[in-house]
């Protein structure tokens, strides 16, 4: 069977991705695709999705949806919860790490994303329709449907169909988190617009995230990065990706984000490298982060060690029922009439 949900208030910055658009950059079209990939797949793993299937992004509060279609299986990943109201008049809470079954008119109330970054995946994707090759939504560059331009009251986010045959939902005993410590960075490549010293400054120093964010890039506060030289601000425009960190005129570093341009023209001192992406989507404004400088081999086992980690999180989900849910088939193997031997009228 397939559900329909239908937006009765979209929240703030709640979209729709999947792993992103690749392929596309020499169009000028950006990867965009999920912030924290592996908090998002985390999502698809408690309902048995593909990892790749899309799920609504949550950077805000306020999000409110209701089933018009159903049922729909849900589950959240993140530091969120969600109210559902059903419509027997019952009320339940959703907590992260947890699946729920919701029927035909039932509203699911979302809450604040306390980290910056969660996600709410449904059984069998949300199949808006993909334009490029993903159903990633990116408003700047007007695609068709709800990909090019934000949720609305209204709206109706078709999912893929599955099957209700098992009353038991999923969850996970232990969240998945990203790690901790200093963002790792390989330097350049034009950290030869910079003095050792400038190198060693952003290095050392705490950099406060600001409230100029979104999902194109994250603009960070601390003592301003001198350039060698005036003229050095600038670059010929050449490609950039996510995790490059620019360093404009006024010595305050930009940290490009999944929707950030695929050229520009300031100088990248330094970029962020895969394994530590994913933190990035949790940098609130006024919380503070450190960057340290690695080499490519790091880098690469940085990646591979965050990928054997992930795979080992996935051991850990299990199956549970639900309070007041009967277990049919405990039940229909069970003796129910142990030690009666005869019946007479």
């Amino acid at each position: 069977m397939s559900g329909l949900l239908d937006i009765v208030q979209p929240g703030i910055a709640t979209t729709v991705q999947d792993s992103g658009r690749v392929g596309h950059r020499h169009h000028g079209m950006p990867l965009s695709g999920w912030l924290d990939g592996p908090l998002a797949q985390a999502a698809n793993a408690l309902l048995g999705n593909p990892l790749d299937h899309a799920v609504l992004e949550l950077r805000g509060m306020g999000t409110v949806l209701r089933v018009k279609a159903g049922p729909v299986r849900v589950a959240l990943t993140g530091r969120i919860s969600a109210t559902c109201l059903r419509t027997d008049g019952g009320r339940s809470t959703l907590p992260a790490w947890h699946s729920a079954t919701l029927q035909e008119g039932d509203r699911l109330h979302l809450g604040s994303a306390d980290s910056g970054s969660a996600y709410l995946a449904v059984a069998g994707g949300l199949l808006v329709p993909p334009q490029l090759g993903s159903r990633s939504s990116y408003w700047r560059a007007g695609l068709p449907g709800v990909l090019g331009r934000a949720l609305r009251p209204g709206d109706e986010l078709p999912c893929g169909a599955w099957t209700l045959t098992d009353p038991r939902e999923w969850r996970c005993r232990t969240p998945w988190t990203a790690g901790d410590g200093p963002v790792r960075v390989l330097l350049g490549p034009q950290h030869d617009h910079f003095s050792v010293e400038t190198i060693a400054q952003l290095l050392s120093q705490d950099w406060e995230a600001t409230a100029a964010q979104d999902r194109m890039g994250l603009r960070l506060l601390g003592e301003p990065l001198r350039h060698i030289h005036a003229a050095a601000a600038d670059i010929v425009s050449d490609g950039v990706a996510p995790g490059a960190i620019q360093v404009p005129a006024s010595g305050q570093p930009m940290v490009l984000l999944a929707d950030g341009q695929t050229v520009g023209g300031y100088p990248k001192i330094a970029t962020v490298i895969s394994a530590d992406l994913p933190r990035l989507a949790h940098l609130r404004p006024g919380t503070r982060v450190r960057f340290e400088s690695v080499n490519l081999e790091t880098a690469h086992r940085a990646l591979l060690s965050e990928r054997d980690r992930w795979q080992r999180w996935l051991t850990t989900l299990e199956t549970y029922l639900p309070p007041g849910t009967v277990d049919e088939t405990a039940l229909y193997g069970a003796n129910l009439i142990s030690g009666v031997l005869h019946a007479t009228p």
